[in-house]
């Protein structure tokens, strides 16, 4: 019985870690975005690319969720453990993330080209929340 007790908890911090983290990204993301939008209103769409990218994450945790489900029976312990892990890791990849954007988002603003260079920089943290993906799917 504990054992599925820390799966479930796993489960739930696997898809509200994740969520938090996209929440954070993308607001911090679309704050930058909001402020830009004073200053050059007509590199809306960039701002729009950019403030979506730390909304992935979640969608990581969410397939993390799912993969993970039917392992709750097997080892309840297991599943926490990757549940926190791949949580943790998404969380803090799209907090990062969003700030990477932000930056972009206001060099935009400022006439700067840096959009392509932002998204680049911006799939680095991303890299990490691949990796514990693919890590979940391999347990």
């Amino acid at each position: 019985m504990f054992e599925q007790i820390l799966g479930y908890l796993g489960l739930g911090l696997v898809l509200a870690l994740s969520g938090i983290g996209s929440a954070i990204g993308t607001t911090t993301a679309g704050n930058a975005a909001e402020g830009a939008l004073k200053k050059n209103p007509k590199a809306s769409g960039s701002y729009m690319v950019l403030s979506a990218l730390p909304a992935t994450q979640g969608i990581y945790g969410f397939v993390a969720f799912f993969m993970m489900l039917g392992k709750v029976a097997e080892s309840g312990a297991l599943v926490f453990g990757i549940g926190v892990s791949v949580g943790l890791v998404c969380m803090l990849s799209a907090i990062r993330q969003g700030q990477v954007c932000a930056n972009g988002i206001v060099g935009v603003s400022q006439g700067h080209n840096v959009f392509t260079n932002t998204l680049i920089y911006a799939a680095l943290p991303e890299f990490y929340a691949i990796l514990g993906l693919v890590g979940a799917l391999m347990a």
